[in-house]
């Protein structure tokens, strides 16, 4: 644990683990589409863009998500992307798209969210992602003649799964950062503080 706290304290070392699991994530988005079918490459590609917002908004490479949750899109982006349990794979990756939009909006917009609700909204937000998502597989299955989507009970299951797996992710973010101040908690904001 006390590595985790030292990596977790230091603003240039998160954002140097957050950097190489954007690039961990673009690698897999490239081998997705160039071996695998297009849409595992989009949502690596989807990944990649939302790990990138805060450095891109702020202007400072620094500036990152906590490494822990980019740790987590990567390895549900990887795990899918090879085949390693896919459905759950799959959950996890949209599931933690979705807590970092979550993460960003509470850490780099006015918005201010309990952490409850923080999760809560984590849970909506995939619930959407997962929409996107089987909108998107129906459109491959109909146009690109892949076969996601075997049955309309299957597409329901998937949304009760992907709930309950964004809820336990939402319960383990809420109770990590509790218990460790991480760069992007209340008391340690991500954003460098500004020189005047």
């Amino acid at each position: 644990m006390a590595l985790t706290h030292s990596l977790a304290r230091n603003v240039t070392t998160n954002a140097t683990l957050g950097w190489v699991f954007v690039g961990v994530v673009t690698l897999i988005a490239a081998v997705s589409l160039l071996m695998a079918p297009l849409i595992g490459g989009l949502l690596a590609l989807i990944a990649a863009g939302v790990l990138v917002v805060p450095a891109v908004w702020r202007r400072d490479w620094r500036v990152m998500l906590p490494w822990p949750l980019g740790s987590v899109v990567a390895v549900g982006v990887t795990a899918r992307t090879f085949g390693v349990a896919p459905e759950i794979s799959g959950y996890v990756a949209i599931s933690s798209v979705a807590l970092a939009v979550v993460v960003e909006l509470d850490s780099f917009t006015g918005v201010e969210m309990s952490r409850r609700f923080a999760v809560g909204f984590a849970v909506m937000t995939t619930i959407a992602f997962q929409s996107w998502w089987t909108i998107a597989t129906y459109y491959s299955d109909q146009l690109v003649g892949t076969s996601f989507i075997r049955s309309q009970a299957e597409l329901q299951w998937d949304l009760v799964a992907v709930m309950a797996v964004s809820l336990v992710m939402g319960q383990l973010f809420m109770w990590y950062f509790d218990r460790i101040e991480h760069v992007g908690s209340r008391h340690r904001p991500v954003v460098p503080e500004e020189r005047s």
